[in-house]
């Protein structure tokens, strides 16, 4: 994994850590809050076993955002799906929603995922029913594209991409 990097305006994105996904585990508290964000075979009520196993930690880089005062806004991970950069499992902490957090998480994931690996485009899933996400993701130059058909849920999410080329917004 990458190493931290910091940004003009003081936000913070570094690899996680075990204690960040102790406290990660706080922002889920239903069964529905976990399968929106990790799907319907993530385990719940989970343990930090489970937790940990169903996001694939020891297999996927994993990436928290701090803002300046220090405090843990966001998580993401990403790694290489189908020659594209692929974010995956992107949260934002409960009480910093709809402050543009995600917009600053994703920003600095394609930045991460542009100097570790080899393409030209990134990829992630989003479930329909989560609109605010959805509109996030759009507002930074991803389309909804055919649903891979090797995926499962194509009947609940929808599959998003954008090249690298965009400039960033």
């Amino acid at each position: 994994m990458g190493g931290a990097a910091v940004s003009d305006d003081g936000w913070i994105l570094r690899p996680a850590t075990a204690a960040d996904i102790v406290a990660l585990m706080d922002w889920f508290r239903s069964k529905e809050d976990v399968e929106i964000w990790g799907g319907p075979e993530f385990v719940y009520p989970f343990t930090l076993e489970t937790f940990r196993r169903d996001i694939r930690w020891e297999r996927i880089n994993s990436y928290s955002l701090f803002d300046p005062r220090g405090t843990f806004a966001a998580f993401g991970q990403l790694y290489l799906r189908k020659q594209r950069v692929h974010l995956a499992r992107l949260v934002v902490a409960p009480t910093m929603r709809r402050r543009g957090v995600g917009k600053r998480l994703i920003g600095r994931l394609m930045a991460v995922g542009r100097s570790l690996y080899a393409s030209s485009e990134y990829s992630l899933f989003v479930f329909r029913g989560n609109v605010s996400a959805l509109e996030c993701y759009r507002s930074l130059g991803f389309e909804v594209v055919d649903y891979p058909q090797d995926m499962p849920h194509a009947d609940v999410c929808y599959f998003l991409t954008r090249p690298h080329e965009l400039e960033e917004k």
